[in-house]
């Protein structure tokens, strides 16, 4: 593994991503991480603070295709996964791939799509293929979808389903930029967008062969215990009313090898599984007396409470 693992590489992806995404080091990381992990990411926070450079930044610095899908009401599952057109000269039927045939895919404001819309994103993250009038279509590899929601604004929105909410790797926030580095930001943008003058600095091959180093990065038996131990602590507790899954508990244990490759780690250590736990957990729960996604402080301060009254392994 060591040689499959070059961790300059990642050093100077994050930086490379930073150059656009100004004050933000935690969330390039995580966001790196979830696209390490082969899985997906939900920001949730107010328009404007960053979301859609941040996806951009990504696809720019690996070579990739990026697309914006902006849900709305009228929004058609076609129009994500594509649809099959009629061609008079030949008199068949041929295949136009939709926007989620790329690389980093923002789904903009997801929640603002009807749930039979939202769906159709499902079999795209979860097998990387979207099946259009009876015939499978594989997706490119690697595949990032980074979707969005306002926390604040429900009015015309549809709470994301549980099922829906399991598929995402991480939920984050992006929050504010620090002052110094806003006014930075501000003389950048004088001569136009930092993000259109990024150069790719990993190929989407390396981006590959990373992701299947990263499944095998160490993680001792007695942090495997503690990362069940969590999991299994929202499932015991009386203040849950629905815990976290099997494939939530895969996906924690995932996200903390990634996390410490991108931490220039080949091991996971504690601090990993403690850091990870609010944006992996959190969204996995439903904390008794709410629907899925409803209370994000909520299942939050659940998910610190039951954190806080493990033992760390030494």
């Amino acid at each position: 593994m060591a040689e499959a693992l070059n961790y300059e590489e990642l050093v100077r992806l994050r930086g490379n991503i930073e150059q656009a995404v100004l004050g933000k080091p935690d969330v390039v990381k995580l966001v790196v991480a979830a696209l390490l992990a082969g899985e997906h990411i939900l920001l949730e926070d107010v328009p404007g603070v960053g979301k859609t450079l941040i996806a951009k930044a990504l696809a720019r610095s690996i070579d990739g295709r990026f697309t914006r899908l902006q849900f709305t009401p009228d929004l058609l599952p076609s129009d994500i996964t594509g649809s099959s057109i009629y061609n008079s000269s030949s008199g068949s039927f041929s295949f136009s791939p939709g926007p989620v045939f790329a690389n980093v895919v923002l789904a903009d404001e997801i929640n603002r799509a009807p749930p039979r819309t939202q769906s159709a994103l499902l079999e795209a993250m979860g097998e990387g293929q979207v099946s259009v009038d009876g015939d499978t279509h594989p997706l490119p590899d690697p595949l990032l979808v980074i979707a969005t929601q306002n926390p604040f604004e429900f009015e015309g929105t549809y709470l994301l389903p549980e099922s829906q909410l399991d598929r995402f790797l991480l939920r984050i926030t992006v929050g504010y930029p620090p002052r110094e580095y806003e006014h930075e930001l501000l003389n950048s943008h004088r001569i136009g967008e930092p993000v259109d003058q990024l150069q790719p600095v990993l190929s989407l091959d390396r981006i590959r062969e990373i992701q299947s180093a990263v499944r095998n990065v160490r993680m001792d038996e007695s942090l495997v215990s503690y990362l069940l131990d969590m999991v299994h602590a929202t499932r015991d507790s009386e203040a849950v009313q629905i815990g976290v899954s099997t494939r939530g508990a895969l996906a924690y244990y995932r996200a903390a090898q990634a996390l410490a490759v991108v931490e220039n780690r080949d091991h996971v250590i504690p601090d990993d599984i403690k850091r990870l736990a609010l944006p992996v957990l959190a969204h996995r729960i439903v904390p008794r007396g709410t629907l899925p996604g409803a209370d994000r402080s909520a299942s939050e301060n659940l998910v610190q409470e039951l954190l806080n009254e493990l033992k760390v392994p030494t």
